[in-house]
């Protein structure tokens, strides 16, 4: 069982890229069960947009491609990404043969360059889908039931094309300040067969990301419930919604908070930071008509409650209902925190003097992510100690609701909120104060302000290394920081550390 989208490929002077054919979307029972979604049948296009059901269809199969192993569900957030940063440690015998040549920023072995194509055509594969939505809605307003229905559809594909394509960018494409090297990348706003996606500069390519962004924001903001009601109410399908059960669950989707919170992270990496800081404030401070507060730090809520992956923090995460599996296959088998054991062909792991290293200069007796997120016992064949990662590990004989708690990958959260903030904003007092709070969500109190914004920012800089390990954003703020140094990597980092290679080829299924 497979969600297809099927692409005729077309050479170029540029190289070879998908231009749209038709996408075999799959049906699903019920959106009720849109956190455990199995597709088991398909359709062509012509068919799939007749019905304001077969939008809702294709907009969850957006969400299925994004929560692939060759995109978030693995390999944009736990391995490949996190290798580019020097984030794990790979001994001589790994097996992990792309994990270990993207470590090495060796761009040029065939591990490599197929795990960097495989991310490309399934991000571009997702943003096909979401623009066959975009086109089909447009022309076919009609056959939404209610403009609210059509506005949340419309909404978030149009986010969904940008969040691929920022990471499109993030990878593949030039240094976001000072390079010496212009990158073009493709920006895919067709699903015509005769029409090529355009190439784009750095200033033309974010210039595209604003637009759809904003559209997106346009297009939520009077129609999403998350704008009315608390996450954790949008569960009570009778209370809230009544009929209309596909309006469940806004905290996993695109909903309006998370695009915010993605135009944030946009205006960031492309040196908008005043943009970026005024639409992170807002998100730290907004609230519901109630006068609960949308989205606030969870860190200590969620750790002591054993919800490793911060949940209730989460504007945006990513349903996985096989974490469990993959934890295992690559952090080893720590599902309870006992003295697990460590493959090193296999696993990915931190050896103690990196985990040291990690929180050097942090308060770690109380620390809530050194306690938890990091097993130290973890042994190998020959009873060495290493350290397991432990975000994504749960026990599933114990734990109630897996799905909302457990098996989940963030992908926008308040943390980097707070981060912008602190990052962006000339007022010290506010960065302290910021600061404050943050740690106080990490269970450590009493430390240090600040002396200066350089302190702040070159604390940010580590910060992002500890709070995001595994989520995948180390490497983007390398480079969005024109780093020249990444802490483990042995050489110094440059332009050719950071351009990924497009891909020689792209996705050809064998039509």
């Amino acid at each position: 069982m497979k969600t297809t989208i099927l692409f005729k490929v077309k050479k170029t002077a540029k190289g070879l890229l998908p231009v749209y054919l038709f996408a075999l979307i799959p049906l699903f029972a019920s959106c009720n069960d849109w956190l455990d979604v199995r597709p088991d049948t398909e359709q062509k296009e012509d068919g799939q947009f007749a019905t304001e059901k077969g939008f809702q269809t294709a907009l969850t199969g957006c969400y299925i491609q994004m929560a692939s192993s060759s995109a978030y569900g693995m390999q944009l957030t736990m391995s490949s990404v996190e290798c580019l940063a020097n984030l794990w440690y790979l001994p001589s015998t790994t097996r992990r043969y792309a994990e270990r040549d993207l470590s090495n920023h060796n761009y040029t072995s065939d591990y490599a360059k197929s795990a960097m194509s495989n991310i490309y055509t399934t991000l571009f594969k997702t943003v096909a889908q979401a623009n066959l939505i975009i086109k089909n809605a447009e022309e076919n307003p009609g056959v939404f039931t209610e403009k609210r229905m059509y506005d949340i559809v419309l909404g978030e594909a149009y986010a969904i094309r940008a969040y691929c394509q920022l990471d499109i960018l993030r990878l593949f494409g030039q240094m976001p300040q000072n390079g010496s090297r212009q990158v073009k990348l493709p920006y895919s706003e067709t699903t015509n067969i005769d029409a090529m996606p355009a190439y784009y500069g750095f200033a033309e390519y974010a210039a595209k990301l604003k637009s759809d962004i904003e559209k997106a924001e346009q297009l939520l903001k009077n129609s999403d419930p998350a704008m009315q009601y608390p996450f954790n109410r949008t569960y009570a399908t009778n209370e809230v919604y009544e009929h209309n059960s596909y309006l469940m669950y806004r905290q996993m989707r695109l909903n309006y908070w998370a695009v915010r919170a993605l135009h944030a992270r946009m205006a960031l990496y492309v040196g908008d930071k005043q943009s970026a800081l005024t639409i992170a404030r807002e998100l730290i401070g907004a609230q519901l008509p109630d006068g609960t507060a949308v989205r606030p730090l969870s860190g200590q809520k969620d750790f002591k409650a054993g919800y490793l992956a911060c949940p209730n923090e989460c504007y945006f995460s990513m349903s996985k209902y096989d974490i469990q599996t993959l934890a295992t296959a690559y952090f080893s088998d720590n599902v309870e925190r006992i003295i697990g054991t460590y493959n090193p062909e296999s696993h990915l792991a931190l050896t103690n003097t990196m985990l040291e290293e990690l929180f050097d200069g942090e308060n770690t007796n109380s620390h809530n992510r050194y306690t938890n997120l990091w097993n130290p016992r973890l042994k190998d064949s020959s009873s060495a100690l290493w350290c397991g990662f432990m975000r994504y590990c749960y026990d599933e004989e114990t734990v109630t609701n897996p799905s909302i708690y457990y098996q989940i990958i963030p992908m926008l959260r308040t943390s980097e909120m707070y981060l912008i903030v602190m990052e962006t904003s000339s007022d010290l007092t506010e960065v302290n104060s910021l600061y404050r709070e943050y740690m106080i969500e990490h269970d450590v109190a009493n430390m240090p302000e600040f002396a200066s914004l350089a302190d702040a920012h070159a604390w940010i800089l580590n910060e992002y290394r500890r709070e995001f390990y595994g989520e995948g954003q180390m490497f983007f703020t390398y480079k969005r920081m024109g780093a020249t140094s990444i802490k483990w990597l042995k050489t110094p980092a440059d332009e050719n550390t950071y351009i990924i290679p497009l891909p020689e080829t792209e996705y050809d299924p064998g039509i």
